[in-house]
């Protein structure tokens, strides 16, 4: 054999411009992840100047969060059948349009309009951005890095959300942060069209299942709403039980169905291989944590402490450094060493041990003492586990199935933000109404009585987080017992051009 020849044959598998792909896919799914929180900032600015009551403005989360969860997995299904390149840029464009459409809103309606049609691209462009990782980069230690860049894109998004937020709010209007997804649209569809050139092979062009789509939507739908009605409503309202049992027998149905069909929106391998049905499942225990912390600490910075928006935007910045560092030092570099679980399950533990130092939250807790550390630890641990989970959640689906696949991490995360958020703000809603009603009589004046409420709200806080130290153990266990995929999986590239199938998991 020639020297180049043996050198051509050495080299990492994949599309030249893969690299040069990553940045534009990166940039998407940035632009979809800080979306998720960059409007919670603005919300207030924006209910004022459209006359949204009270009771209306959780729409302009809600409508987002139904269109998104409920057809993710339909989105999944498009990218398989149309190509994940084409869908990737119809997202894109779409979620870009409506972005625009938000900006420009003169009316409420027109606002959860413009909401709803982001998370329905949203939900389109998501699981074409991770397929189009999972069929571009085969090579173990590429991928590895690879998804390290887009884990720490995925867990730090939401706190660089804030950020962004806190400053277009403060500074500008709150219409920009619905127009800076417009720029951060455009150059990731230019950079698409020019570089991105999808393997060839590898779709599935199987009928779409019309009944799966149907019943996954409605019971996604109904599942999310289930869930943002709780937090509202209460637990034992009975149109909130309504909701979650019309949930599970859809989502039922849906199984029922898919176990049936020919050509199923899900097919069950995709989600019963052990490996992936951990990730799925330790991912969406970790969001619940997460999304918790997120809205706990910006409240808790902005009305105890007094943070402006752009202070407390900054104020995460050490949960960010974590993340990154987590996914593309600690992750990236091991993931070719040690399998995956000895990744996850310390990663996930490390994260509950800075959720163990946040349930010391007091009022005049020290920043630098506390929250600090405490983000560091979150960030260091979320990155290092999500790392090796981003990559397993598509690691030996055929490529046919890999928009599916790539559907259900984002639905795992997408579910279990809707009841993070449900879950631990109505449990820290019921620690602080306990703590007024015991500790109100001996406040007998009005300073007194706003510290009582202070010190409740931290009490809420504290007791919720608990609960959220007791999830991310949860997660860990489930990695650790579920997750059995060897190193030596993720040093495999073997690739059957034959059947266009990602490489496949071997079990230790």
């Amino acid at each position: 054999m020639s020297e180049s020849a043996r050198k051509a044959s050495a080299a990492p598998s994949g599309d030249a411009n893969r690299w040069r792909a990553l940045v534009f896919i990166a940039l998407a799914q940035l632009m979809v992840v800080l979306d998720a929180t960059i409007v919670n900032i603005a919300l207030p600015s924006a209910q004022t100047d459209l006359g949204i009551s009270d009771g209306n403005r959780q729409w302009v989360i809600t409508a987002y969060a139904l269109a998104f969860g409920g057809l993710l997995l339909f989105g999944g299904r498009i990218a398989d059948l149309w190509g994940r390149r084409r869908a990737f840029l119809i997202g894109l464009i779409g979620f870009g349009a409506a972005s625009a459409l938000g900006g420009v809103a003169t009316t409420g309606a027109t606002m959860f309009g413009a909401r709803a049609l982001q998370g329905a691209f949203g939900a389109v462009l998501a699981p074409a951005a991770l397929s189009l990782l999972a069929v571009m980069f085969t090579d173990a230690r590429e991928r590895a890095r690879a998804f390290g860049i887009y884990g720490a894109i995925s867990g730090g998004g939401g706190a660089v959300g804030l950020i962004l937020g806190g400053f277009l709010t403060e500074y500008l209007d709150w219409r920009w942060t619905f127009f800076v997804n417009i720029p951060f649209a455009l150059v990731a569809a230019a950079g698409t069209w020019l570089v991105i050139r999808e393997p060839e092979g590898g779709r599935n062009r199987s009928p779409l299942d019309i009944p799966g789509v149907l019943l996954s939507a409605l019971g996604l739908v109904t599942l999310v709403y289930g869930f943002t009605r709780a937090e509202s409503d209460g637990w034992s309202d009975s149109a909130t039980i309504g909701l979650f049992i019309a949930s599970a027998v859809l989502l039922l149905a849906f199984v029922v169905t898919e176990s049936r069909v020919k050509a199923p929106l899900l097919p069950l391998r995709v989600i019963t291989e052990r490996n992936r049905g951990g990730v799925y499942l330790s991912l969406g225990l970790a969001i619940i944590a997460m999304f918790g912390m997120f809205l706990f600490l910006t409240y808790y910075l902005q009305i105890v402490k007094g943070y402006t928006p752009v202070k407390t935007g900054f104020a995460f910045l050490p949960l960010i450094a974590g993340m990154i560092a987590g996914s593309t030092q600690i992750g990236a570099r091991l993931m070719t060493r040690i399998a995956p679980r000895l990744l996850m399950g310390p990663g996930f533990l490390t994260a509950a041990a800075g959720m163990l130092l946040l349930t010391q939250l007091e009022t005049d807790s020290s920043y630098t003492g506390l929250l600090l550390p405490a983000q560091l630890l979150l960030g260091l641990g979320i990155g290092t586990a999500f790392m090796p989970a981003m990559s397993l959640a598509t690691y030996g689906v055929q490529a046919r199935d890999a928009g599916v696949a790539s559907a259900m991490v984002n639905t795992s995360q997408q579910v279990g933000g809707a009841i993070g958020t449900a879950l631990l703000n109505t449990i820290a809603a019921s620690a602080t109404t306990a703590y007024v009603k015991d500790h109100i009589q001996a406040a007998t004046t009005k300073p007194q009585q706003q510290l009582v409420q202070l010190e409740a709200m931290v009490q809420g806080y504290a007791n919720a987080i608990w609960f959220a130290v007791g999830i991310l153990i949860a997660a860990a266990t489930l990695a650790l017992t579920l997750v059995n995929v060897g190193r030596s999986a993720t040093d495999s590239t073997t690739n059957d051009d034959t059947e266009h199938q990602m490489p496949v998991i071997t079990h230790s």
